[in-house]
Order: structure tokens, then C-alpha cells, then sequence
């Protein structure tokens, strides 16, 4: 077996329910270790502080310069980063990223497994980024980034799922990463 862990990467636009779906993964996989994102944007009104580590752009720049981020980006105008992952031993690492930060991490690990993860409609999620509460500006912001998003994250991903239900996408992830886990068991049966 491999003694560097797996890293998994969810990618995919705003609202299409990374977070949630990260959440769930780690609730059904006590194998699986979710870093815990930096942003400089600020928290919303549905977050209870636990999604991210909310920090002004400062503390953030300055992590940048002592290199203690796995990737980082700007998007919309906030920095979004993944700490160099600490995960516990024998477990695999979850990252809940922007698609350039998996551009990063896939130059870093070739090995990295990414997750994008697609809305059932641009209907359904518009719909979801309001019930998250976001603004008027910043749902048309994240309406039109989204499909340079998803062109970027179809050339990036390992596997492309739709998010209809949160249950039914995260058991599907969890069979595709037993999968890989037990070919990195058994290197001998890989297909």
C-alpha cells in the first residue's frame, strides 16, 4: 500500500454544494481528513464560521510569503487558499477548492483525484446561491464565471458528477475512492 495518502479534490462553480457534499464525505468516511480552506472574503449570514478560516488579506498574504499554502487563489476578489495538509495517519486528504487551486494541486500530485462537481441546471443553481444568501452583484459574479469554470474543470477532472441529491453524489464519490483505495492496496489488479 502507499504511504502518501489520496487526495481527493472537489471542484465546481459557487453553490453547486462542495461544501455540503465535503461534509457529508467526511460524516461517512472517517478515513477521509477535510483541509479547512483560508479566505479573505467575508463569512455570510447561513455560515457559522466553521466553513472556512476567515482572515483579512494581510494575515493572508503573509502566509503566501512563509509558503504555507498547498494551492491559492484570487477569485472575485478574495484569496482563497489550502494550507499544507496535516492529516492524521492513514488518512486520505478533501480538498474543497476553486478550480485553480486544483490546477495547483494537480501540478504538485499528478496523482490527485478531482471531483467536478456539476449543478442539475444553471437554474437550480442560481436558486441556491440566493438561498445561501448571496447578493444580487455577486450571483450575475458567479453566474458568469461559471462556464469558464466548468470548460476549466472538464480538463481537469478525473470524474464529472451531478449534484441532484447530496446523498446520492457523495455515496457515489465514496465508491469511486474505495475503488482507487483498493487498487493502491493492490497495485497488481489495477485495470
Amino acid at each position: 500500500m502507499s504511504a502518501d495518502p489520496l487526495i481527493a479534490v472537489l471542484i465546481g462553480p459557487g453553490g453547486v454544494g462542495k461544501g455540503t457534499i465535503a461534509q457529508r464525505l467526511t460524516e461517512l468516511d472517517n478515513g477521509l481528513w477535510l483541509s479547512r480552506s483560508w479566505t479573505t472574503r467575508p463569512q455570510r449570514p447561513t455560515e457559522t464560521g466553521s466553513e472556512y478560516n476567515f482572515v483579512d488579506r494581510a494575515t493572508f498574504e503573509q502566509a503566501i510569503a512563509a509558503d504555507q499554502f498547498l494551492e491559492w487563489a484570487e477569485f472575485h476578489g478574495n484569496l482563497y487558499g489550502t494550507p499544507l495538509p496535516k492529516a492524521p495517519n492513514n488518512a486520505d486528504i478533501l480538498l474543497e477548492i476553486e478550480v485553480q487551486g486544483a490546477e495547483q494541486v494537480r501540478r504538485a500530485n499528478a496523482d490527485a483525484v478531482v471531483f467536478l462537481i456539476l449543478p442539475p441546471s444553471m437554474e437550480e443553481l442560481e436558486d441556491r446561491l440566493r438561498v445561501r444568501g448571496d447578493s444580487d452583484d455577486h450571483v450575475a459574479r458567479r453566474l458568469s464565471s461559471t462556464p469558464s469554470e466548468l470548460n476549466k474543470g472538464h480538463e481537469l477532472a478525473t470524474y464529472v458528477l451531478v449534484n441532484d441529491d447530496v446523498e446520492t453524489v457523495s455515496r457515489e464519490i465514496l465508491s469511486i475512492l474505495e475503488g482507487l483505495r483498493l487498487q493502491r492496496r493492490n497495485p497488481s489488479e489495477k485495470e
